[in-house]
């Protein structure tokens, strides 16, 4: 009795979440929603004459401008084109799928991740599914789709719980997301963002922001969440779920001899590829070192983007030519195309998404809510400890409702960051402790958008499987990663080491 009103109760609030956020208007109403509010809010406080000390200029006073005067009403008509021009991450995505997009579709991406699963011995399976599930985030959202339901596969071929292995994939490829040995396209599409929001108060430190600002610490996550998410499968999940009783079986699919050729076509082009771009940027006569004594401050750091077009594309077209999936050029368009075609949602949403930042910054609306709303956190005593959990609160709380990272971090940013920086924390470290709440809920979010898929998945093999019980399953995995991520943090902050290249922790203006 007492196990089902439990069960009752967290299915009443999981359905509360679902009608809440599907009653959200979509991210791209959203920001339309937004603009109109910042073009009102702007002409309230200005005719109210809302002023304060500008950060940049000691002892001058900053107004706020409004979006409904004559010179704003002049400044949205004459500038609507080049403020979607200039939203942030608008070229670096389109520019790094394009490399990313071709090495997805040409097969080489879901034949590295199946080939990872199944050439690791039996005991090692579980850590290789969570592992490989953290890393198909360099193929975005490529892991949902391939190895969420192979991880049931390998599981049921090998006598397992097909479940088990269908939650330890999507753990790795959803509660992981922002954690990777590379660089994905997440870095580019948040880290544009991030360096405009903190232009608004200290263009000169922005100008000193990379892409690849938060690194080295999710270098280290994969492993961290390999761990826990192997930990939590073999210990929590698995022994919950019980033997397996259904009477769908399963065959492993290993890799063809034409993928394995193609593979070690890729690997051998991906080595040459890094060779030569080596020659770029290791010299110090490099055409992308420039002389620079340090790497990281070399216009390499500024290049990432083309040079992840660059990593991924080359391979991703041997594998093709390799495996006949690619036999002429026009199928390298053909790709290409079909991939620019899937943006197509994305580039409406940047649309709105640049008016709205582009709006915020011209408002001054940003600098002045950062210095009040640094001046109020600090007056409530928070800091430290208590006000990043508060932060990682706040990020997970809203990715139960809005899925999108980009739409979430879009709307944050311009707030966050600033305020974040008035307290003494870098925007590289608001970007990281962000992209820390935003994973981590992503297991128990029903509205992410493959969480149905993943019901799909899972009804495979029960089909009673509703939305309730897949949150039951990987809450577990939230509860740990948020935990040990959370630790990892501190514990970095602790040490003062950079969480990325020419990425500190602390913010000193």
């Amino acid at each position: 009795m007492v196990e089902a009103k439990k069960k009752g109760l967290v299915l009443r609030m999981l359905d509360g979440i679902e009608r809440v956020g599907n009653r959200l208007p979509h991210p791209v109403t959203l920001f339309f929603i937004l603009c109109l509010i910042v073009m009102g809010a702007s002409a309230i406080f200005a005719s109210l004459g809302v002023q304060i000390e500008d950060p940049k200029k000691p002892g001058e006073m900053l107004a706020i401008n409004s979006l409904l005067s004559m010179e704003g009403i002049a400044y949205i008509f004459k500038n609507m084109i080049t403020n979607f021009i200039n939203f942030p991450p608008l070229g670096t995505v389109l520019v790094t799928m394009i490399g990313i997009g071709l090495a997805e579709r040409t097969g080489l991406i879901g034949a590295c991740l199946r080939g990872l699963v199944t050439s690791v011995p039996r005991s090692l399976m579980t850590a290789a599914l969570v592992f490989g599930g953290v890393m198909s985030s360099m193929a975005s959202d490529a892991g949902y789709v391939i190895l969420t339901p192979l991880g049931a596969v390998l599981f049921a071929g090998l006598g397992r719980h097909p479940l088990a292995g269908l939650a330890a994939a999507f753990a790795g490829v959803s509660g992981g997301f922002s954690a990777n040995l590379l660089l994905t396209a997440t870095d580019p599409l948040l880290g544009d963002l991030t360096i405009k929001a903190a232009a608004t108060l200290d263009p000169a430190y922005a100008e000193g922001m990379t892409l690849a600002m938060n690194w080295y610490f999710m270098i280290a996550s994969v492993f961290l969440l390999t761990i826990i998410g192997t930990f939590v499968t073999e210990k929590i999940v698995e022994p919950r779920l019980g033997e397996y009783k259904g009477e769908v079986t399963e065959e492993v699919n290993y890799l063809s001899k034409e993928e394995k050729r193609g593979l070690w076509g890729a690997l051998i082009s991906l080595i040459v590829t890094i060779g030569l771009l080596s020659l770029l940027v290791v010299p110090s006569w490099g055409p992308l070192r420039e002389g620079h004594a340090d790497i990281l401050t070399s216009p390499f750091m500024s290049s990432l983007v083309p040079v992840l077009l660059i990593f991924f594309f080359v391979p991703g077209f041997v594998y093709g030519v390799m495996t006949k999936e690619i036999k002429n050029d026009r199928d390298v368009t053909k790709q290409l195309n079909e991939t620019m075609a899937s943006m197509g949602s994305f580039l409406v949403l940047a649309f709105f998404a640049g008016q709205f930042i582009a709006y915020f910054n011209y408002t001054n609306m940003g600098i002045v809510l950062a210095v009040r709303g640094a001046e109020l956190i600090e007056g409530a005593g928070l800091s430290g400890i208590p006000l990043i959990l508060m932060f990682i609160f706040v990020s997970g709380f809203i990715n139960l409702f809005i899925g999108s990272a980009s739409a979430k971090w879009a709307i944050m940013a311009p707030v966050f960051v600033p305020i974040m920086m008035q307290l003494g924390y870098s925007p590289e470290l608001t970007q990281l402790v962000y992209r820390i709440a935003d994973s981590t809920t992503n297991v128990i979010s029903p509205l992410m958008a493959y969480f149905a898929i993943i019901i799909a998945f899972a009804q495979k093999y029960d089909k009673n499987m509703g939305i309730g019980t897949l949150i039951a399953t990987m809450l577990p995995y939230s509860i740990a990663f948020t935990i040990g991520w959370v630790i990892m943090l501190f514990v970095w902050m602790l040490t003062g080491i950079d969480i990325g290249p020419n990425a500190p922790i602390y913010y000193n203006n």
